[in-house]
């Protein structure tokens, strides 16, 4: 048996292969880390609960929260101690005052910010409406209203129709006088400026504002729910607050960052697939606003 030598220069900076994980933690180190610190913060919660012997009225553990948002899941679609019944109800109140409001919003914000006589007529009494305390309304609305579904639209419109009025106005006074000036050079009509320019370039702060306001709907929910309803899970949080049920409260919690979550993710791939032109981290949430 013959054995060959290796005659050839050992290639010692020969690059090593990157193994799954280490790839995934250079390129998208996020996926890693948040998981990672959900788990640690768990960990800590479970442990520490048990360890300083904390009520589990006043903070229960992740454990019993779990076990209370599956019995919850668990129970049937229309029993109304479920979950299932309540969180459709809210959800349909979310979904129709953001699309209600933030329509409003970014209609007027487009028709103030193009015509200036509007703007400076109508900004005092904007800035006066803005500043009042939308939820502080909730118990007048509810009384104008009633304790069906129209009080809480309204609820929630209001607390959607802002983040896109200003957003809006902001976006379309952002765009770039030289590229105006380039569009009357080569003879565009008003029109033309506002779909080619104009709305382009306010786009990246629409959909900031509407990031703002998916979250506001979901707030909004819940107050209008608190005030007055028979349906929802804010009229859930209320009964288990009643009751000293803290898990099945944490539990609601859960669900309603679930629904927020839902609401941005959708959002966002919305936004990636009009704003296809923009580079990364250039828009809604790299815009500033």
């Amino acid at each position: 048996m013959t054995i060959e030598a290796h005659t050839g220069p050992l290639d010692i900076d020969a690059p090593r292969p990157i193994s799954g994980f280490h790839l995934l933690l250079r390129t998208r180190p996020e996926l890693v880390l948040a998981p990672t610190i959900l788990v640690v913060l768990l960990l800590a919660w479970q442990y520490g609960v048990v360890w300083l012997d904390v009520p589990t009225y006043i903070l229960p553990p992740p454990s019993d929260v779990v076990a209370a948002l599956w019995k919850g899941l668990d129970a049937g679609i229309f029993a109304r101690g479920g979950y299932w019944l309540h969180t459709g109800v809210t959800l349909w109140e979310v979904l129709l005052g953001f699309v209600i409001g933030s329509a409003a919003g970014l209609i007027l914000g487009t028709i103030i910010s193009q015509v200036r006589i509007i703007e400076a007529t109508f900004s005092l009494y904007l800035v006066a409406i803005q500043s009042l305390p939308k939820i502080a309304l909730a118990p007048i609305i509810v009384l104008w209203f009633g304790f069906g579904l129209t009080s809480k639209v309204v609820i929630i419109c209001l607390l959607t129709f802002f983040p896109l009025l200003v957003n809006s106005m902001a976006g379309f006074r952002a765009v770039e006088p030289e590229r105006i000036e380039l569009m009357r050079a080569i003879g565009a009509n008003p029109w033309q400026m506002f779909w080619k320019v104009r709305l382009p370039s306010a786009l990246p702060y629409i959909f900031a504002g509407l990031d703002m306001a998916a979250v506001f709907a979901v707030v909004g929910a819940v107050v209008g729910e608190f005030v007055g309803a028979q349906r929802g899970l804010g009229v859930l949080i209320l009964s288990m607050n009643a009751s000293m049920d803290t898990a099945g409260t944490f539990s609601v919690f859960i669900i309603l960052s679930l629904i927020g979550i839902l609401l941005h993710g959708i959002l966002r791939m919305v936004e990636r697939r009009v704003l296809f032109w923009s580079g990364p981290g250039q828009g809604a949430h790299g815009s500033g606003s």
